[in-house]
């Protein structure tokens, strides 16, 4: 019998300390076929157009675009994209437990100067043999993008990197955020507090609420990736 290396024991550790079963330390990622992530950019295409869109309406317009695909296919591939439609819904999304919610600030707010508002966001940006996903710190008042960054996983440590590298900027009177976990946990959110900003979150079911970064995401990949 095989006496397990060095990196092999050092993994079980790691496992064993963070309560993972040590099966986590084997586990390789499937990557997702060709088909898929063509169909993930037309599912991103039309969800750029239409946010309000759900996984069924997308499956209809690409069923009427001619791609043999169903709701539950387009539901999973949505959520492995980290997007939903924008609808208003009777309380079916919760945030999770221990994370803070605040209240959107910006209604009616008219934006005059730089540093008054700063919001961020995530999107899905698909590539020739893979995704990622791309999150950015925008200042409202000059549309200036302050810091962005890139990550292969769906997780708060790129954001909070975003966020920390802004900051080294300066700091805005109001930050916004969507609802996601991503912007909710106490790390993001205490970043912001700690530096007396004002946190403003997005309401649920509201498309325009962060309608600057979203009209970012629409430049950036009709501009830079889809036409090139």
């Amino acid at each position: 019998m095989l006496e397990p290396d060095h990196a092999t024991i050092s993994l079980r550790r790691q496992c064993d300390l963070l309560g993972l079963p040590r099966s986590t330390a084997y586990y390789a990622p499937i990557p997702e076929s060709a088909e898929n992530l063509a169909l993930m950019r037309q599912i991103d295409a039309v969800y750029l157009e239409n946010p309000s869109y759900g996984s069924r309406s997308i499956a209809t317009v690409l069923t009427n675009g001619g791609w043999c695909v169903n709701r539950k296919r387009v539901q999973r591939l949505m959520r492995l994209m980290g997007i939903a439609g924008v609808t208003p819904k009777r309380n079916t999304s919760k945030p999770s437990p221990g994370h803070r919610i605040f209240a959107y600030l910006l209604r009616n707010v008219v934006i005059t100067h730089p540093d008054q508002v700063w919001s961020t966001d995530i999107t899905y940006v698909g590539l020739r043999g893979g995704f990622v996903y791309l999150t950015a710190v925008m200042d409202w008042y000059s549309r200036y993008v302050l810091s962005w960054k890139l990550s292969n996983r769906l997780e708060g440590s790129f954001c909070l990197e975003a966020l920390d590298e802004a900051l080294e900027h300066g700091k805005p009177e109001v930050f916004n955020t969507d609802q996601g976990t991503q912007f909710t946990s106490a790390a993001f959110v205490n970043r912001l507090l700690d530096r007396s900003i004002a946190v403003s979150m997005d309401g649920r079911g509201r498309a325009l609420d962060n309608v600057f970064i979203e009209r970012l995401w629409k430049s950036v990949k009709y501009q830079e990736i889809y036409l090139r």
